[in-house]
């Protein structure tokens, strides 16, 4: 089964919290501080697989963790970090948020690795916190916790050409007789129901052949199979246009060509302007010359006369690709802006009254908070500090706030005395 567009959730690890340990040996009796720090969680990676080229997995398995990091411990050692997670996709695969569509990699070739998302920081332990004053700190840091992303992976076929044309015209006979490919022949629309690639060897160069299926009049509104495949266009180099040339389907080989030039043209400006090559097919049957002559003097190229079901021409088109694509850019990445997931602001907060109760939000005081012990007394002390520092203590006597009254921070609450 051929699936290309997937949808899953991510998370990287989250950081591990820092430790509250003091030093304890024979012979000395007051040790100090040796709380060490909590370990990195795991990144999210992507990377290409020579081995996997459908995103078929994705639909059984959609949820992806990486390891969280371990707690720091004694000893001033540091936590064991989240081992990083590497999910492995097809050559092609474009990662994306699912929420904004906003690109965030293009996984272009075989091994490349991309570093999708940051596991989280791992917390100091309370051997961090000593300072000449406070000279036995009973506090550590918790680590960054991260959030889980919703991803969706698009492929897009990598090839150099791409043979488009309506349903039935030849290109899979066409793939077969170019390449070592195997696809399903029948003689009968949509009988290709994913693309096929092709290796084709022309002296001493080769290139890859992508047949397209499931274009037909609304294919760029997504009918038919329009929407799943354009997209596996839009990477070629070389378009080759395939058209039933005797009309064998009951159907006006001009009129085909200029409905398939049309569904390109409202899919993608860049798609319509590509190269391309004209390939009247089926000449082994009854056609009229007069309807090649129409359709070159119509479309502006010269249609190269083909039978792919006895090979009459083949040949001769094989060198033309080999040709054309010789005058051409190699295939490259799609550019893009990177999309990036916005960082949380922890600067900022906000001060709500109700009644005698003072409500304190935003970054600032909910990283604070998650990042303290606050039922240790001294590890309190520090956050109060830090609250008064920052200058949310005044904050709260300007907004009203007196002595006596209540004070919430999260699910923290405490009341306000100087």
């Amino acid at each position: 089964m051929f699936i290309d567009v997937a949808t899953i959730y991510c998370k990287p690890g989250d950081g591990g919290n820092g430790c509250v340990s003091f030093h304890r040996e024979k012979f000395i009796m007051s040790g100090g501080p040796d709380g060490g720090d909590g370990g990195k969680g795991g990144n999210v990676y992507f990377q290409a697989d020579e081995s996997v080229n459908t995103l078929l997995s994705f639909r059984y398995n959609q949820h992806f963790r990486a390891e969280n990091g371990d707690k720091g411990q004694s000893n001033n050692m540091t936590g064991r970090s989240g081992s990083d997670l590497v999910i492995k996709v097809p050559r092609g695969t474009v990662v994306k948020d699912a929420e904004t569509e906003g690109i965030i990699a293009d996984i272009f070739t075989f091994g490349e690795k991309v570093l999708i998302l940051r596991g989280g920081r791992g917390g100091r332990g309370n051997a961090k916190f000593c300072t000449p004053t406070r000279r036995a700190p009973a506090f550590a840091e918790n680590g960054d916790s991260t959030k889980e992303r919703k991803i969706r992976l698009e492929l897009k076929t990598i090839a150099d050409i791409g043979l488009i044309g309506y349903p039935n015209v030849g290109k899979s006979t066409l793939l077969s007789v170019v390449s070592a490919a195997k696809p399903k022949i029948a003689n009968y629309p949509f009988t290709t129901l994913s693309p096929n690639l092709g290796v084709v060897s022309y002296f001493d160069d080769s290139f890859i052949v992508a047949d397209i299926p499931g274009l037909i009049e609304g294919a760029a509104e997504g009918v038919g199979l329009g929407h799943s495949f354009l997209r596996h266009v839009e990477r070629v180099r070389l378009l080759v246009h395939v058209v039933d040339i005797s009309g064998s389907e009951g159907r006006e080989p001009l009129q085909d060509y200029i409905t398939i030039r049309q569904e390109l043209k409202k899919y993608s400006k860049d798609l319509y302007e590509l190269p391309e090559l004209l390939v009247a097919n089926k000449c082994d049957l009854f056609y009229d010359e007069a309807k090649i002559a129409e359709l070159e003097r119509e479309s502006g190229k010269q249609a190269i006369r083909i039978s792919a079901a006895t090979t009459s021409g083949v040949k001769e088109l094989i060198g033309v690709m080999a040709a054309e694509l010789k005058k051409l850019p190699p295939v490259e990445p799609i550019k893009f802006v990177p999309f990036e997931y916005e960082k949380d602001d922890k600067e900022s907060y906000f001060i709500q009254r109700q009644d005698d109760t003072y409500y304190v939000t935003g970054g600032f005081v909910e990283e604070l908070a998650k990042k303290v012990y606050l039922d240790d007394t001294e590890s309190f002390v520090y956050f109060q500090r830090k609250m008064r520092e920052r200058g949310i203590i005044d904050a709260l006597r300007a907004k009203g706030a007196k002595d006596g009254d209540t004070v919430c921070v999260l699910d923290i609450e405490f009341t306000l005395i100087d």
